[in-house]
């Protein structure tokens, strides 16, 4: 299957599960998806998908076995078959005779155990899963709310809100001054690994104000010409990453220490090392499914013509 666009190359963007929207409130139709034999359920204990076998596509009768789950989400359905995602306590694999492999979705993403499509349903899951754990009461009244629209929004009897589920905007873009960009490293990185800056969006932003600020604050480089790349949705637990590019208007770094271990300016050829891991000194740059990783490749076959204008 053909990857159209930057976006879908990156992972969990690659998504072709045909959301079936307009029938969500259908509660006899998403009944039917739900008992039809093709059906094919993804399982997460807590936050983490469950593989069997290595496959993390159960079967209704393989996915009965956990019991009742705590919250089930059509996600869509592709090619005649539907998908859900059942989430049940966490650890609750752990007592099950049958041999399950309950595997974070970063090593899932990291070690490829799954092609594009799943990912991008598993990331969807997780993201819906998470929603509904930290939102089961109202947030308007403080009662407890319910499930409807087949997983894709909470109701609250006591006053009548109605709660939809939330993706918050990160922008994390790469500043270029000609052959140079700036990167920078946060404490919990891995030993020697640089990345793009990044930062949310804060409300009554744009996402090309968000870049600007975000670069003068962690590392007092001021910027213009925002040049958009491409976005990839991020379940870690439900971000929607605006990828761009920045032309730096001058280049003294003045770190923000509360943000940044780090932060200099590396040349093209330097960058091109830490993505090929053959840098002199072991500097690295995050791995192909995170969208910093592809911000940085495009520079280096690209340069400076990476920003607009």
């Amino acid at each position: 299957m053909s990857l159209p666009d930057p976006s879908t190359a990156l992972g969990f963007a690659f998504n072709p599960l045909d959301r079936r929207s307009q029938q969500r409130d259908d509660d006899t139709f998403i009944d039917r998806l739900r008992h039809d034999p093709s059906t094919r359920f993804l399982v997460f204990t807590g936050d983490v998908p469950v593989l069997q076998s290595g496959d993390v596509l159960f079967t209704a009768g393989d996915a009965a076995q956990f019991g009742e789950p705590i919250q089930s989400i059509f996600l869509g359905d592709t090619d005649g078959r539907a998908l859900f995602a059942h989430g049940f306590e966490k650890g609750s694999a752990e007592t099950l005779t049958t041999p399950l492999e309950p595997t974070d979705l970063r090593s899932i993403a990291l070690r490829g155990l799954v092609g594009p499509a799943l990912l991008g349903a598993l990331g969807q899951a997780k993201a819906m899963l998470d929603w509904h754990r930290r939102h089961r009461f109202c947030a308007n009244c403080g009662e407890k709310s319910r499930v409807a629209t087949a997983g894709w929004r909470r109701l609250c009897d006591a006053c009548g809100a109605q709660h939809f589920p939330r993706v918050d905007p990160v922008v994390i873009m790469v500043a270029v001054d000609g052959e140079r960009c700036l990167l920078g490293r946060q404490r919990q990185f891995a030993p020697g690994m640089y990345s793009a800056l990044a930062g949310f969006v804060e409300p009554g932003e744009t996402a090309e104000d968000a870049v600007s600020r975000e670069v003068l604050e962690e590392a007092g480089v001021h910027c213009s010409a925002v040049t958009y790349f491409a976005t990839q949705p991020w379940p870690f637990p439900s971000s929607l990453m605006i990828g761009c590019f920045a032309r730096a208007n001058d280049t003294d770094i003045v770190i923000d220490t509360t943000e940044l271990e780090d932060a200099r300016w590396f040349s093209r050829v330097e960058v091109a090392s830490m993505l090929d891991g053959t840098h002199p000194d072991g500097l690295s740059a995050p791995k192909p499914f995170a969208i910093a990783h592809h911000l940085l490749r495009a520079f280096v076959e690209r340069g400076a013509a990476v920003v607009r204008g």
